[in-house]
């Protein structure tokens, strides 16, 4: 058996589990095999994965740097702290928690730090483009809050904030939430706080698919707007899987007890440090690079769909995704979705603002460049995309020739290539 990029451990985890080994391989094999153009994954570095394999992932941590209920917590306190300095750093806030497990952990923390079970919620419809974290009757979110909804328009499909501002006078909710995981266009950040301190709202800027945009500076920062930014560290960030709040002075012991012991228990210190790696990667010229590409390809890609006739919700994008209807295809976004993966094109079906379908079924996918951009690929390789992607949508008996054109493209843009 080969030893992957990672290093000679590898051979012991070949000789100790050869199972869990090859699903290792194949894992890896699958991101070099096909292009990786769901929006919310990327490919962390080796410096990051050397964190998460660490010893690091041994010690039990509860508490903060300094204020352990553990004993032996001085090595890894220097790791907490050197992400919480690089964070506050990197997005000009006041304060850092790297500790939530996930982007929902660090969500269900921010509602334990600022609301009581019954308060109301403002934040952006799921159909729309929100979260389940959002309000969704299946998250805790709607089963312990009064959650109101606003959406885009329907003419334009961008955020409706005359409404957003009418359901806040109307509610007076005790949180206003903006953020989301399928709406293309940059956040109008300063109407969304004019909002909140009218009606005397948290402003809690759920920035999870979008923050690493804003730590290479490619959009403009929720930090001087909101009162707290949540995020995952996995998505554009490049970092490990988890999660990080960022928030006010005056919030941090508040966010902090919320996380623990409120929420959850011991750190995972090994992905702290992974934390803390990504932010520093993300401190640099060549990240700010990176971020401006992953924005410039996600606009020639969805340039290039709209030209196969697979239009851009809301225009197109400013960000790093973009969010396509397939409707004059006459497709389903179930249908594109499994097309595309019989021809080594991995993305996702997605709901579109004011969608006939189901979710399960559903009229529009939803397609992201931080992946391809990590392997290297530029504004060339995403027209070639687009025309892979419409080739794909409308023929599946193509589905194997297109195959061996993915299969060119990503072999001279290996994910992982050392």
């Amino acid at each position: 058996m080969s030893t992957p990029f990672w290093g000679p451990d590898f051979d012991e985890l070949a000789d100790t589990d050869p199972e869990i080994a090859g699903v290792v391989l194949d894992e890896l094999a699958r991101l070099r095999g096909g292009l990786q153009l769901i929006a919310s994954e990327n490919l962390t570095s080796p410096a990051v994965l050397a964190a998460l394999g660490s010893t690091l992932s041994n010690k039990y941590a509860e508490g903060y740097p300094g204020r352990r209920y553990y004993g032996g917590c001085q090595v890894v306190d220097r790791a907490e702290e050197l992400g919480i300095a690089r964070a506050k750093e990197l997005f000009g806030a006041e304060h850092a928690n790297l500790q939530p497990h996930s982007g929902a952990s660090a969500n269900f923390a921010v509602y334990a730090a600022l609301l009581t079970p019954g308060d109301t919620v403002l934040a952006m419809s799921l159909p729309h483009g929100g979260h389940l974290t959002h309000g969704s009757r299946v998250s805790f979110s709607g089963k312990w809050f009064n959650v109101v909804a606003y959406g885009v328009r329907e003419d334009t499909e961008l955020i409706d904030y005359d409404q957003v501002r009418e359901l806040a006078r109307q509610h007076r909710p005790k949180m206003i939430i903006c953020g989301a995981t399928a709406y293309p266009r940059l956040i109008d950040f300063a109407a969304f706080r004019s909002i909140a301190d009218e009606v005397g709202s948290w402003l809690v800027v759920d920035a999870a698919h979008f923050i690493g945009l804003v730590a290479g500076g490619a959009i403009p920062s929720p930090v001087p707007y909101a009162d707290v930014v949540s995020f995952t560290t996995h998505k554009v960030l490049r970092g490990p899987r988890g999660g990080m709040i960022l928030c006010r002075e005056e919030l941090a012991a508040r966010i902090d007890k919320a996380v623990f012991p409120f929420s959850q228990g011991g750190p995972l210190m090994h992905a702290v440090a992974a934390k803390a790696v990504a932010l520093r990667e993300a401190a640099t010229p060549a990240y700010a690079r990176y971020a401006r590409q992953v924005v410039a390809n996600a606009q020639v890609l969805a340039e290039g769909l709209a030209a196969e006739g697979i239009r851009p919700v809301g225009g197109g994008t400013d960000t790093h995704l973009a969010l396509l209807d397939l409707r004059e295809l006459g497709v389903s976004g179930r249908d594109a979705e499994a097309r595309c993966d019989a021809a080594g094109i991995t993305l996702n079906k997605n709901a579109i603002p004011f969608d006939p379908q189901p979710p399960a079924i559903s009229s529009g996918i939803r397609v992201g460049t931080p992946a391809v951009t990590t392997q290297g690929m530029g504004e060339g390789e995403m027209k070639e995309i687009a025309t892979l992607i419409g080739r794909a949508v409308r023929d599946p008996a193509a589905g194997p020739e297109i195959a061996t054109a993915v299969s060119s493209l990503v072999a001279r843009h290996p994910a992982y290539p050392r």
